[in-house]
């Protein structure tokens, strides 16, 4: 029954958690390896992940917890300037391109509530309990992210339309 369940939430929710993870580091294979050790980690603590109010957000805290500690750690190695994205094999138009190296500019926090809000669709709700904040700082926090990544985006929410849709930032 265990490995069903997990079977099961695996085959739901694996690309979804890769995609968050390259949202935020920005590199597609340590997405992959992020999303894996976060799937790692649910299955060490199925019991309490299948128990939660949301498992889904349970899952997503796990993987933001992974890479909110390789951004830092890949911070410390590179001494607080981040190498340019590395570009996908598939040519990604600049205005994606833009997104990301904006993205990249964000605070951990910032960026991980306007991801999970804009390209997830996930609530407020559904943020704070992923990331262990309250709504109040989910608001707070996309609300000021969302302007500061409009502005490197060129000045303006208007900016944000430059690319068809956030599901082309994968």
């Amino acid at each position: 029954m265990r490995d069903a369940a997990f079977h099961a939430y695996f085959e739901r929710h694996h690309d979804s958690m890769s995609r968050l993870a390259y949202l935020m580091t920005g590199e597609p294979d340590v997405a992959d390896d992020l999303a894996a050790d976060a799937l790692t980690e649910v299955w060490r603590h199925w019991d309490r992940v299948e128990a939660a109010d949301d498992p889904v957000a349970y899952g997503h805290g796990i993987l933001m917890n992974l890479a909110r500690n390789w951004v830092r750690r890949k911070s410390r190695e590179r001494l607080l300037t981040l190498e340019p994205l590395r570009r996908a094999l598939d040519p990604d138009v600049p205005a994606v391109m833009d997104v990301r190296r904006a993205l990249s500019r964000l605070p951990h926090r910032r960026r991980a509530c306007v991801v999970l809000r804009y390209a997830f669709d996930l609530s407020e709700k559904e943020v704070a309990t992923a990331l262990g904040i309250s709504v109040g700082a989910v608001k707070s926090a996309t609300s000021r992210g969302a302007r500061q990544l409009a502005e490197l985006l060129g000045g303006s929410s208007v900016a944000l339309a430059r690319i068809d849709g956030w599901e082309a930032a994968r």
